[in-house]
């Protein structure tokens, strides 16, 4: 069998390590007995795809490996996915460090198996280390048929469904009917996840949303008194240690965000804001939107990266129901021994969610180098797990469970060990197989019966997770 491969990866993630990883995957796959079209050199932008892709289609192939050597949006996969045949994405774990994430390849084949799915293109996938020679089995196996991706309980008889439950969802309804997000800039490219339609959602949900323009955002932080700055400084210093170890010019900068977000929330009466949050806050403004969020998020206004609409939404909605703060963070790593996944974003999350056996700390962007990020690992406890879904061209609601571990910080930034109520190999059955979203909210506490009553009510289909 010919494989044709091709490596993605991002810049500024660990290039050598990612560079490491394709050259592995590439040997275990030649070792299997593989003949291999293309080469194992990372392809972080549009004219080594191209390249790349011509000395594929000059030759005849059986299927096409996307090696996803790191993190990289979808652009690059979905261009590549235009070769004819079979498309496998290959993600790899790595180790969980408490350090940087180094590769977050789960997160990459996730962003791209949305835009697949979207674009009604078929795709395999596998989660395997680039030198387990299960993954060579797991190709050889996955060239058929696409098998549908199992659904957890979706709890489908309402009479089930305990009155309190039907109650709560249905303030959430009327809420959502009420009420205005912002979107601060648009969604990066390659992330369409995070783009909405503004006529769908209110129809669907009821929910008005109220674009600015990022430079709206840097125009109030950079005109943010010194009064201002220290008191958004001693509110995060209340929760985090070592505020004054960080660049203090760039931390300056980072807190002015929060003041500008502060005015924008108060000014045009936005009950949650999603924010275009990189590169342009790093390299045009100079400093990070992450923990600016974080404190957001703790006062019950839920922040989002990436101008995610539709997560902002999903926190609004946790919320609520759960009647404390929301986190709505990224899938990136899972271990099938433990049955535990990894739920992570930079440093968004709530300081209600830490550990307390844990210190809170002020840290810098582990890719762009800029303060402030929040690290701590989450505190154990029941959680539910959400997503108001619009993958597949259709809205659905995203529904699952499971138990916050105490565990050290797995990545750097705010991560927490979940054990799902389901075997990790059918959670990410689910999020592949249906092409969800790469975000997902997480809250305390469980409030399934009352997502799935407001499903009911707003007439979506449920996924379970």
């Amino acid at each position: 069998m010919r494989l044709g491969i091709v490596a993605i990866a991002r810049p500024t993630f660990d290039v050598p390590f990612a560079q490491a990883t394709a050259e592995q995957g590439v040997k275990t796959l030649r070792d299997a007995g593989f003949e291999i079209v293309g080469s194992s050199s990372l392809v972080m932008d549009t004219d080594s795809l191209a390249a790349a892709l011509e000395t594929l289609v000059a030759e005849s192939i059986d299927a096409l490996i996307i090696l996803q050597a790191s993190f990289a949006d979808s652009s690059l996969t979905v261009q590549a996915a235009d070769v004819q045949g079979p498309v496998v994405l290959w993600a790899f774990p790595e180790d969980r460090t408490g350090g940087r994430l180094r590769l977050n390849s789960f997160c990459g084949i996730n962003l791209a198996g949305y835009a697949l799915t979207n674009k009604g293109r078929d795709y395999h996938w596998l989660y395997r280390p680039a030198s387990d020679n299960t993954a060579a089995i797991e190709i050889r196996n996955l060239l058929g048929p696409r098998p549908s991706a199992p659904q957890g309980d979706n709890a489908s008889d309402m009479a089930q469904i305990p009155p309190s439950a039907m109650q709560a969802a249905a303030t959430v309804r009327d809420r959502l009917r009420s009420i205005t997000i912002g979107r601060v800039g648009e969604r990066p490219d390659g992330f369409e996840p995070c783009g909405y339609e503004a006529a769908v959602l209110t129809a669907v949900l009821g929910v008005t949303v109220d674009e600015v323009p990022l430079p709206e955002l840097f125009d109030r932080a950079g005109a943010a008194g010194s009064a201002d700055v220290a008191e958004a400084l001693d509110r995060a210093g209340a929760f985090l240690d070592g505020t004054g170890e960080v660049d203090q010019e760039s931390l300056a900068q980072s807190l002015r965000l929060n003041v500008g977000l502060r005015s924008l929330i108060r000014d045009r009466g936005w009950a949650g804001v999603a924010t275009r949050c990189w590169p342009e806050t790093f390299t045009e403004f100079g400093g990070a939107a992450c923990t600016p969020m974080a404190l957001l998020n703790e006062d019950g206004t839920p922040g989002t990266c990436e101008a995610d609409v539709y997560g902002n939404i999903t926190g609004l909605i946790l919320g609520w129901l759960a009647e404390s703060a929301a986190f709505v963070a990224d899938l990136v790593h899972l271990d099938r021994d433990t049955n535990t996944g990894v739920l992570w974003h930079c440093g968004l999350a709530p300081f209600e969610m830490a550990d307390p056996e844990s210190v809170p700390h002020a840290t810098i962007h582990s890719n762009r180098k800029m303060p402030l990020l929040s690290e701590f690992p989450l505190k154990p406890g029941r959680v539910t797990i959400a997503r108001v879904s619009q993958s597949n061209g259709q809205h659905r609601m995203v529904i699952g469970g499971g138990d916050m571990v105490r565990a050290p910080l797995a990545f750097s930034g705010t991560a927490g060990v979940v054990r799902f109520d389901r075997s990790v190999d059918a959670v990410m059955s689910t999020v592949m197989g249906e092409g969800l979203e790469h975000h997902f909210g997480i809250v305390y506490g469980d409030v399934r019966n009352e997502l799935h009553a407001l499903a009911n009510l707003l007439t979506i289909a449920t996924v379970g997770i």
